[in-house]
């Protein structure tokens, strides 16, 4: 099923198709949004009669849930209505569960970077990727344990350009280049492709870091010798060979080793080593760095213009009294437990 045939059977229940194809974007990227987002997706205006007539019927037909957030004026709307995600296939769909807290910010990223694509065929789930790739190569094993890792959508366009989608919310790169390798066949095997790497605005800043990942992993592939060499290195690393107890040539060896292989690319090859052996030391296929070369593939980086802080679901009102009768309750024996928002209670 595509998400333009999702949005027909969600126009069946009420809404129009520019509602139904927001509808289910919300379902399959984040479960959570928020009115500005589909002002952003409609191009109306936040907050405009259209806006708000939208919403008050997700609430009024049961559809949505709200809470309040920490900002007074702020709301989120987590879109649950068990129904709606059976008919667009969805009926486990984890984004129908109940919204931790903490989990709120980042739902909201992972929706505002799919809206950098309105447009595209999304696949979401592991297994519409696997299809996706069985399709492109059928003769060639798509069940590789390492394929497709994370929960980032791919974006197909109507050309059948492929966009891989990743949404950075930490500084550090370990997760990001375990992404990338982990998309490879997909990358060899499209004609042209994208990797679309979005960043909050506290993240800005890491933008080069995440595009040297993207330099090593894809676009300098090791020589013979320095896998030889690794090879080498690995071996007495994970021996946890004695230097003093070597032929000092070899322990020169491994000095110069722990030298130039100690940075996060080979870190991290020496993870995927102890798990994979030989297997980790698999080259890019050529394609790639050639996709790179010629234009047919390219890498963005997207910074997200708004920012999140404001939008935690605020878990009770009025904190400040709260702690206020806590402390009271406490004195007299009685503190009873806080007071949750049901936005964030499962629904049935």
């Amino acid at each position: 099923m595509t998400d333009t045939e999702r949005a027909q059977i969600v126009v069946e229940y009420g809404f129009t198709e520019r509602q139904a194809r927001f509808l289910v974007l919300v379902m399959r990227h984040a479960g959570l949004c928020v009115k500005r987002q589909y002002a952003t997706f409609a191009s109306i205006a936040n907050g405009g009669d259209r806006c708000n007539t939208f919403f008050d019927k997700l609430v009024r037909r049961g559809f949505a849930v709200t809470a309040d957030c920490i900002h007074n004026r702020a709301r989120l709307y987590h879109v649950q209505h068990r129904a709606l995600y059976h008919a667009i296939g969805e009926a486990d769909g984890r984004y129908r569960r109940a919204v931790p807290a903490r989990s709120a910010a980042e739902r909201l990223m992972r929706l505002d970077a799919a809206l950098t694509g309105p447009d595209l065929d999304w696949l979401a789930t592991r297994s519409e990727k696997v299809a996706f790739l069985q399709t492109m190569a059928a003769s060639e094993s798509s069940e590789q344990a390492n394929q497709f890792p994370g929960t980032f959508p791919i974006g197909i366009d109507a050309s059948g350009h492929v966009v891989v989608l990743y949404l950075a919310t930490v500084p550090w790169t370990d997760d990001f280049r375990t992404f990338l390798v982990g998309h490879t066949a997909l990358l060899r095997m499209a004609s042209s492709w994208t990797i679309r790497i979005v960043f909050p605005q506290p993240l800005r800043r890491g933008m080069e870091a995440y595009r040297a990942v993207v330099h090593e992993e894809l676009e300098s592939p090791l020589q013979a010798a320095a896998i030889y060499d690794l090879k080498r290195y690995f071996f007495h690393r994970r021996r946890g060979t004695d230097l003093s107890t070597i032929p000092e040539a070899l322990r020169a060896f491994l000095k110069r080793c722990a030298d130039v292989f100690g940075g996060p690319r080979f870190t991290h090859l020496y993870r995927r080593w102890l798990t994979e052996d030989e297997a980790a030391f698999e080259q890019v296929p050529p394609a790639i760095p050639d996709a790179l070369a010629s234009g047919r593939a390219t890498i963005e980086c997207v910074v997200l213009p708004h920012t999140y802080e404001h939008l935690s679901p605020l878990l009770v009102s009025r904190p400040r009294m709260r702690r206020r009768g806590r402390r009271m309750e406490e004195q007299r024996g009685d503190a009873a437990p806080h007071s949750i928002n049901p936005f964030l209670n499962p629904v049935p």
